[in-house]
């Protein structure tokens, strides 16, 4: 179309777009013109009162050609004419950046690497490209991928670097070329870019600066065939024999409806396989695979799906996490205010689990209570923590068939605080005196629960329900309630259960929380919440409304080998307490990076009642893979109370240890581990098709043009006409413009085939 376009109208349209229209002729002429005009338009009009053979109408439509053909040639005599700036030949910079990176070694269909279009078309005296755009300004070159570097000539790309940073290569070259004439930039890459540098912060003073930013876009849209491992949804830390439920997301494009493997294994076995149906080309679909992680230490998980017949790309088919396998025992304060048959049931089935210590406070009387699972005799000596420095020592709280009333009013404030503030988990239990039934509404912690309490009902006697229990669709997905199983087992298992009973009537959830099992019985006409949770400020609450699940290890329909019961309350209380922060916490902003990368490591500092603490004095240890140990001190950020970081740069291949211990004055705080893995990435390879969108976006704001290795050719006069730097004030003739003469010949032609049609010559 712009060929026709410049056929017709003698220039491109971008020529249009970028210059303002005048005519040329002098404002005598001008006048004289349109007077001549006009008096030669009123002639022709006078046409169609004269009397003849041919009728008005017919007279009208002559006269209509003929002035507009006479409006046509007037338009001609004025001169018509596009005023624009263009660039002074050889008095103007380009700088031409061209992605270094692995990415622009794969193929296109036809088998050509994309890096041979940089031969082609920018290698000296071999390229017609090159040697306009040589005539016309001076060139200066540069390489990009994580960073840019300048360089004299195509000898000094590799294409081996392992990201690429758009953002970061376009800040580069505008502050290398900032003290000359520049007319614009040339960004000759696939546009995929992985470095999540924001690139509003690299556009804004090229626009400022009025430099135009011409993006040409290699590769295909869309590689295919291709399968790629997109993202998995893993935390970065759990407890020794933790059960896991993953998502992992699979695009791909040309193996649409086929069913294909995702492998998952560490260094040593493989911990589970999941065959995955995909979606339609483009669609990307996610598989949920459950396995269990033992053996503490730091854990290289790898999800892999074999390289499929006829897959292009198969270094996109696998993706490796990093994960940290806790063995510490945590905490758990259970509170039950009354003896019944769920504590001892509870207990059992944790029992033998090492990572859970459940410490039991059971009131037997009036200011009488039972204790279990205590370390010392100085442990809760004096019944429920009256201290937040006490309470915060536990990572999670269960609370049982107890009154609010039984708490002070600064208790039931420290409970909700317990969750908010300190970041614990909360598990409030159903029960003749829990939730609304033992006056939970209307105090601190009824915010916090996921939960809206109803009024009490059922009379003198209360409420009273048999349900049956199953798994909403969020539950299936949820490794809380999985009970062990997999897919459709899952539910299967949960119809084999007998039902339980419910005193706390709840059917409605707070915005926000999510229910995971439900109850339903004939004799009710609304299902009722039985597990429901929410997040609430650092923490989590979740309510389990059913007062005796001990059923499902005790009922006679219960197989004796059946361990649901166990299971359900295992993957329960290590959820209670998945993700509770310590009191001092460090992370890295990134779970992997290459030797030689930049590390941000930052941590989290606050004292026993977890109030963060700035004027703590922190220091990293951190030992490379060889055992050298560098000690860093870690500074507060100002930014954030309580958070201290620091960079460093791993420059050793492998597993990183990273300890960090926090002082205040001769009180040490807390201390914390945390472990990074350094490798060669592989991240070139994935999401590789051509990015048009951002190539799209780079040049329309910054005033450039996109391109293709299809559309380049125009490249060099495009800069001419849209480039800044040191320019002319050029005007450019449109009177003879071909359409202007074709349209001429089309009314004369046209007004003569009428007279003909019509008899009239």
């Amino acid at each position: 179309m712009n060929r026709i376009f410049e056929f017709l109208f003698k220039y491109r349209p971008l020529v249009f777009e970028q210059g303002d229209f005048t005519f040329a002729a002098p404002n005598s002429v001008r006048l004289w013109l349109v007077a001549a005009g006009l008096v030669g338009a009123a002639a022709v009009a006078s046409y169609t009162i004269a009397r003849g053979k041919s009728s008005v109408a017919e007279r009208g439509v002559m006269a209509g050609l003929r002035v507009a053909l006479l409006a046509v040639l007037v338009f001609c005599l004025m001169q018509p004419a596009l005023v624009l700036s263009t660039v002074v030949p050889q008095q103007n910079f380009v700088g031409v950046l061209i992605d270094d990176s692995r990415s622009m070694t794969l193929t296109d269909e036809d088998g050509v690497p994309r890096s041979d279009f940089v031969t082609q078309f920018f290698t000296p005296g071999e390229s017609e490209l090159l040697d306009e755009l040589s005539e016309r300004f001076v060139l200066r070159f540069f390489r990009f991928s994580d960073f840019a570097n300048r360089i004299d000539g195509l000898e000094g790309l590799t294409f081996d670097g392992t990201h690429t940073n758009l953002a970061g290569a376009l800040t580069s070259a505008r502050q290398e070329l900032a003290g000359v004439p520049l007319s614009g930039l040339v960004l000759v890459t696939d546009g995929a870019d992985n470095d999540n540098e924001p690139l509003t912060e690299a556009l804004v003073p090229l626009q400022a600066a009025g430099v135009p930013v011409f993006t040409v876009g290699l590769g295909e849209d869309a590689i295919s065939p291709d399968i790629e491992i997109g993202r998995v949804e893993m935390p970065r830390a759990v407890l020794e024999g933790s059960s896991l439920l993953v998502d992992v997301v699979v695009t791909q494009t040309g193996f649409g409806r086929t069913t294909v493997p995702i492998i998952v294994e560490d260094e040593t076995k493989i911990l589970a396989e999941e065959m995955v149906e995909l979606g339609a080309d483009g669609e990307p679909v996610v598989a949920r695979i459950h396995f269990e992680l033992d053996n503490a230490g730091p854990r290289r998980v790898r999800f892999r799906i074999p390289a499929q017949p006829g897959e292009r790309v198969v270094r996109n088919n696998a993706r490796e996490v990093q994960i940290e396998v806790r063995g510490e025992t945590e905490k758990i304060l259970y509170f039950e205010g009354e003896p019944r048959h769920e504590v001892a049931f509870i207990r059992r089935a944790v029992d033998d689990d090492d990572n859970i210590q459940v410490v039991l406070l059971e009131r037997t009387a009036e200011s009488k209570f039972y204790r279990l699972g205590v370390d010392d005799g100085a442990e809760l000596e004096f019944g429920f923590p009256s201290s937040r420095e006490e309470l915060y020592r536990y990572r999670g709280l269960i609370l049982g068939s107890v009154e609010a009333s039984f708490f002070t009013h600064d208790q039931l404030q420290m409970i909700a605080d317990f969750v908010s503030e300190r970041g614990g988990g909360l598990l409030m239990l159903g029960g003749r005196s829990a939730f609304a039934e033992g006056g939970w509404a209307g105090t601190p912690v009824e915010e916090v629960m996921p939960v809206i309490m109803q009024e009490r009902v059922g009379g003198p006697q209360g409420f009273f329900a048999e349900v049956k229990v199953r798994p909403t669709l969020a539950g299936l997905a949820h490794a809380a309630v999985q009970l062990a199983e997999e897919g459709p087992g899952v539910a299967a298992r949960w119809d084999s259960l007998p039902p339980l009973t419910i005193m706390n009537p709840i059917v409605e959830l707070r915005p926000g929380a999510t229910s995971l099992l439900v109850g339903t019985s004939d004799a009710l006409p609304t299902s009722q919440v039985v597990l429901a949770f929410q997040r609430y400020g650092r923490g989590k609450s979740i309510a389990l409304t059913v007062q005796d699940t001990w059923l499902w290890q005790m009922h006679a329909d219960v197989a004796l080998e059946d361990q649901s019961h166990e299971t359900f309350w295992k993957q329960l209380t290590r959820w209670l307490v998945d993700g509770v922060p310590q009191g001092v916490a460090v992370v890295t902003d990134q779970e992997q990076v290459e030797p030689g990368e930049r590390v941000r490591l930052v941590a989290s500092v606050g004292d026993s009642t977890y109030i963060e603490v700035n004027d703590a004095s922190v220091t990293a240890r951190i030992t490379s893979p060889s055992g050298v140990v560098e000690e860093v001190p870690v500074d507060w950020t100002v930014d954030r109370d309580g958070e201290y970081a620091v960079q460093f740069r791993p420059t050793e291949q492998g597993e990183y240890e990273v300890d960090v211990t926090a002082m205040r004055g001769e009180e040490t705080l807390g201390s914390a581990t945390t472990y990074l893995y350094t490798t060669e990435s592989n991240e070139e390879f994935f999401g590789a098709g051509r990015h048009a969108q951002a190539l799209r976006r780079i040049a329309e704001e910054t005033g450039g043009q996109y391109y293709t290795p299809e559309t380049i050719e125009t490249l060099p006069e495009d800069i001419t006409v849209t480039g800044a730097g040191v320019t002319l004030v050029e005007e450019m003739d449109l009177w003879d413009m071909p359409i202007l003469f074709l349209l001429m010949l089309l009314l004369m032609g046209g007004e003569w085939a009428f007279r003909r049609v019509r008899g009239l010559v």
